[in-house]
């Protein structure tokens, strides 16, 4: 296979402080085994992918980043279903998994979709969430927080890297049902020349995390559709890679 490279993989980190015990961030596009659309750190098996490329990738992940354990990996449906101590092996449906235990890798994948990664001052319980505009509007956030079991005045969350406002054009119905569940929503959409409607899905999903109590919010600085050098964007490609965003107590 032409095109290998052999540096090590670096990760996207959350700018939160003091957080010791636990371990997060996403994968750039950077430092993998693909080619083509897929290159270079593709880690989904479900995109078209050499299934051979992809699973050196993922092996390579988990090497690069000393991870203690392979990835949760999980069959994303753009719900709300959550998989509470996702079984590495299982690849169950859903599109946000929990662990109150240390070494379990929860994992989402995204390529223009927000993940979410969140745990707790406490650090013993850990969450990563798929977060399209789908989920988001149908409370996968909201679902996922409630089910870590403790204060929302406690949770820390991080924004991953995803699609910014200046590239997620979306119609009327995508905005009005935003709005229809909080009047606020309509701060985070702007109308285009083409009279659609930009779309901030980082506001929108800051907007459902201090409804739910939540205000230590991070991250949310990154376009995955402007940035070609570093991310996928389904958007932008079509047929792409996507990135892993993990999180784990250590």
């Amino acid at each position: 296979m032409t095109g290998i490279s052999v540096s090590k993989i670096n990760i996207i980190e959350p700018d939160w402080r003091g957080l010791s015990d636990i371990f997060a961030g996403t994968t750039t596009r950077l430092h993998g085994f693909s080619e083509g659309s897929f290159s270079e750190l593709n880690i989904a098996m479900h995109v078209g992918d050499s299934e051979l490329a992809v699973s050196k990738n993922r092996k390579k992940l988990k090497k690069d980043l000393n991870l203690p354990d392979h990835p949760a990996w999980l069959n994303q449906k753009h719900g709300t279903d959550i998989i509470i101590e996702p079984d590495k092996l299982n690849y169950p449906e859903g599109d946000a998994s929990i662990s109150f235990e240390p070494g379990k890798v929860c994992t989402v994948m995204t390529a223009d979709c927000l993940p979410v990664l969140a745990t707790n001052k406490s650090q013993n319980v850990v969450a990563a969430i798929h977060a399209g505009w789908r989920g988001l509007a149908e409370g996968v956030i909201e679902k996922t927080l409630l089910s870590m079991k403790c204060n929302p005045e406690d949770i820390i969350v991080w924004l991953g890297p995803a699609i910014s406002q200046e590239a997620f054009e979306v119609g009327d119905e995508v905005r009005e049902i935003f709005i229809d569940s909080d009047t606020d929503a309509k701060n985070c959409f702007k109308m285009n020349e083409y009279n659609r409607w930009q779309a901030d899905i980082y506001g929108l999903a800051k907007i459902r995390l201090k409804n739910t109590g939540v205000s230590l919010i991070y991250g949310g600085e990154y376009c995955t559709f402007y940035d070609d050098e570093l991310f996928f964007s389904y958007r932008r490609e079509n047929i792409c890679g996507r990135m892993a965003s993990m999180i784990y107590i250590k």
